[in-house]
């Protein structure tokens, strides 16, 4: 081997991650000065450099796999690093790479170390190597006890999910906090998954997968199990969990995009079994489809574009063998049409809408007289609720056998969860303190005029005018068109009190108006976004 073949030699250098070759002062960078000073003083010429930002837990590194394809094809030459935790960190991988150098006729050189072949220097070596793991392995031990404590005082520390980003606040360290305008588009669809809005998982896939503003993976799309995952997650409600580390469910730091009492009936619905894969959804050509049902045999109808000479035009139609109606289509163009007549015949008068809004007030203030009794009933669910978490948790201490405890188990954690509800009905603002054309003014926009939410191009938005408007399905004759409809509580009543009928189907009966619209009124909050 001349010297002329020994003066060539290359640099390796690694680091655990990113962050310590830019943001923490660039610590590759500082290892190949180090190398290349030693490398001038042993009359040396780098004629590559090889870099990783790996842990050094393992072998199969980019740039030590480079490094040993390159010493193969140029035997004899020097690999200089500025210590020998640069080649591993583990025992095993640090001497399986030391093989393969030898193996590839590369000869090892460090500043701060040497690498001779005595029995010496191999029990330095070794020891070093040992000690190498050690300190990875500690470090990983500290980090984890730290993020533990953390993550068990209610601080998020491992990734953020979407929607949400991590700030660094004074005299607590890193906080998630909202990410907009992500945040309010996860909001969106937990919400409307919850409230029915979207029926299915599918649905809210595809509001996001149309959503331009949510982020999608590298070939722009949203992947199911990505919406399982945003779905399942606590952290959206306000509390975390982390059962590999024994940490149960308890409040977090951040702000929630949900309730729990919202999350709870996200859970409820998805062990339902509530899914669909995913399809091209023709309803958006046909708002219709699905909700209006043939008047011959109850069978709803479905739809279909038509191949014509020139073009292709749109029809609904009978699916169902042996009806009088089977397969005959009717226009799109008529049906819908005659529904957005029937849909302007809802709207009530001035009047008569400043009428009902007197008497929504009147009942307004009925309820907030019942909210301190409903307070007081809050109140005492918990002492209950306390009182029987206590009796389950001293009978688990006296059980050994193992169904026995799991089923234990899973009674806490729903009681666990009843708590967490009540105690967040508690916490909430006094109903008091809502005024009430804040809180019912989306609601009773729509009521004045339901056929301006209709003229949305939001699928979502159609389908919240039959959910609100209609109490059930719309049945429709070929010759004579919509049959008597079966109106909503509110429309329904507004037809009784004003006695008109024409253009508008006669309810089944009246009775006195009834907390319950005031309720209706609430629970029309859940589509505030889509009705706005």
């Amino acid at each position: 081997m001349t010297d002329t073949k020994l003066k060539n030699a290359v640099f390796y250098g690694r680091v655990s991650d990113v962050k310590q070759a830019t943001v923490r002062g660039d610590a590759l960078h500082s290892q190949e000065r180090t190398c290349r000073e030693y490398a001038e003083r042993k009359g040396y010429v780098i004629r590559e450099v090889f870099t990783d930002t790996l842990t050094g837990a393992h072998t199969n590194r980019p740039g030590l796999q480079a490094m040993l394809a390159y010493i193969r094809q140029h035997r004899g030459t020097i690999i200089i690093v500025d210590h020998s935790n640069r080649l591993g960190r583990d025992m095993l991988s640090y001497l399986m790479v030391r093989q393969e150098i030898k193996d590839a006729g590369g000869i090892l050189e460090s500043p701060v170390m040497g690498f001779e072949e005595t029995s010496s220097d191999q029990l330095v070596e070794h020891v070093i190597a040992s000690v190498n793991q050690y300190q990875r392995q500690h470090n990983a031990e500290q980090t984890k006890s730290r993020m533990r404590a953390r993550v068990s005082g209610g601080y998020w520390a491992l990734a953020a999910p979407v929607g949400y980003r991590y700030e660094r606040v004074t005299g607590r360290g890193k906080i998630m906090v909202r990410d907009e305008p992500v945040a309010s588009v996860v909001q969106e669809a937990l919400e409307g998954f919850a409230s029915g809005r979207f029926e299915k998982q599918a649905d809210v896939q595809r509001f996001l997968q149309n959503n331009p503003l949510f982020p999608k993976d590298k070939r722009g799309i949203v992947r199911h199990q990505r919406v399982s995952v945003l779905l399942k997650q606590c952290l959206y409600a306000g509390y975390l969990e982390m059962p590999r580390w024994d940490i149960s469910l308890r409040p977090a730091q951040h702000e929630p995009l949900i309730t729990f009492k919202t999350f709870k009936i996200i859970q409820d619905r998805l062990e339902g079994g509530i899914y669909a894969p995913r399809k091209k959804n023709v309803n958006e050509d046909f708002p219709l489809r699905g909700y209006v049902m043939c008047d011959d045999c109850g069978t709803p109808l479905t739809s279909c574009w038509s191949k014509g000479s020139h073009n292709k035009y749109p029809y609904y139609l009978c699916p169902k063998r042996g009806c009088a109606s089977y397969g005959k289509s009717i226009r799109r163009a008529d049906i819908e049409g005659q529904f957005e007549t029937l849909l302007q015949s809802l709207t009530p008068s001035d009047s008569l809408f400043r009428a009902a809004k007197r008497m929504f007030k009147d009942l307004w203030d009925h309820r907030i007289s019942q909210g301190q009794a409903r307070a007081n009933a809050l109140a005492a669910q918990l002492p209950k609720i306390e009182k029987q978490l206590d009796q389950l948790l001293d009978r688990i201490t006296d059980v050994s056998v193992p169904s026995v405890i799991a089923a234990l188990e899973k009674r806490i954690g729903k009681l666990e969860q009843e708590k967490i509800v009540v105690q967040e009905k508690m916490a909430q603002a006094p109903f008091a303190k809502t005024s009430f054309d804040r809180t019912l003014r989306t609601a009773l926009a729509f009521l004045a005029n339901p056929w301006i939410l209709w003229r949305s191009d939001r699928l979502e938005d159609r389908r919240t005018v039959l959910k609100l408007a209609f109490a059930g399905p719309l049945r429709y004759q070929r010759e004579n068109g919509f049959r008597t409809v079966d109106l909503s509580l509110p429309f329904s009543m507004l037809a009784g009190i004003s006695g008109d009928k024409e253009g508008m189907a006669r309810p089944k009966g009246f009775e006195p108006l009834t907390p319950r619209f005031v309720v209706w009124c609430s629970i029309q909050l859940s589509y505030g976004r889509v009705i706005a």
